[in-house]
């Protein structure tokens, strides 16, 4: 995804490329070839008759029939395809999604159509697909260029005043648009009862209402840069989803509740469960901060209360990357 709404220094927008940007089920649960279910059976048919929708920016789409060919231009909404039993003939930055997004995996028959950001058009195009879904990040233009050719799905990537009804949202729509309404209805109350049951075993364990800081981060030259997953973020409205209190007192942008700060950022945060991610195996930055005074005095640290999240949990997923979310949150505070 891209940040370019992020309100904070320049250097994030290198992150969103790589961190934010550039396992594996059975393939029998995510669908087969693209526009096939599970069992082989098309996706949809002609026969199902027209299908409008209105998309995120308030557009209304017409398609002759559910899409069965479909296109993906942003990994959340690659995530909701798949986890439908829709597998995209093509999606955007397969490498990287495939190294991201371990809820929801892609087989062997997606095409790679380019960089989020960037899709080739003619890579679309040569696709023949029915429906290319895209986000309110790929720019206007990007969008108004593939309009001409195929209809186009817009979600609004994410909303900070409202992070997880957004994401149902999303999932919902594109549902509506491949004919899988059921599907989603079946995967949002899995995620509700992942919610309550995580909730419940929090509670159990003593750590219900307990303060949280949910982190990533990057490293440049001899800095550690703190991305805090403040409580209008996705994965900080879902920690709330499970009792837990935000400690962050940044304020998040206005889209994905994001913030940005430095290792002197965290002394305010007192006693937390500081938890992180970092899909970098190479460079875990938390890991470099051994032996630096600042970060050896934080609370947290001094009690030993930081944790490290699983690698291949998106942070900015559907049902089932939040779904693994709860798994790690709890896992990590109930053991």
């Amino acid at each position: 995804m891209r940040l370019h709404r992020l309100a904070a220094v320049a250097a994030i927008l290198a992150l969103a490329s790589t961190a934010c940007g550039s396992v594996e089920d059975d393939a029998a649960d995510t669908g087969g070839p693209a526009g096939q279910t599970s069992d082989g059976d098309a996706a949809a048919s002609a026969d199902d008759g027209p299908v409008t929708v209105t998309d995120g920016r308030g557009e209304e789409i017409t398609l002759d029939a559910p899409a069965t060919t479909v296109v993906g231009l942003e990994w959340g909404v690659i995530e909701n395809l798949v986890s439908l039993g829709v597998m995209p003939a093509g999606a955007a930055d397969v490498e990287g999604y495939s190294a991201w997004v371990s809820a929801a995996p892609l087989d062997d028959s997606v095409t790679d159509v380019g960089m989020r950001g960037e899709p080739s058009v003619d890579a679309i195009v040569g696709l023949d697909p029915d429906l290319v879904v895209a986000t309110t990040d790929l720019a206007p233009n990007v969008v108004e260029q593939l309009e001409e050719i195929v209809p186009v799905l817009v979600v609004r990537a994410a909303a900070a005043e409202r992070p997880i009804e957004q994401m149902r949202d999303n999932l919902t729509l594109v549902a509506e648009a491949v004919d899988r309404s059921d599907q989603a209805d079946e995967l949002l109350a899995d995620l509700d009862a992942a919610l309550a049951d995580g909730s419940e075993q929090l509670d159990a364990a003593g750590v219900a209402g307990d303060r949280f800081a949910l982190a990533d981060g990057w490293v440049e030259g001899n800095t550690v840069n703190v991305r805090a997953f403040t409580e209008t973020s996705l994965a900080g409205a879902v920690a709330e989803e499970l009792g837990l209190e935000s400690a962050w007192e940044l304020e998040g942008d206005p889209d994905y509740g994001l913030a940005v700060t430095d290792v002197e950022g965290l002394t305010g945060l007192g006693d937390v469960h500081f938890v992180y991610y970092s899909n970098d195996v190479e460079e875990d930055p938390y890991a470099t901060l051994e032996g630096n005074a600042l970060w050896e005095s934080l609370e947290f640290v001094e009690s030993g209360d930081v944790h490290r999240l699983p690698d291949g949990i998106w942070m900015f997923g559907g049902p089932r990357s939040v779904e693994q979310l709860v798994d790690a949150i709890v896992g990590t505070l109930a053991a």
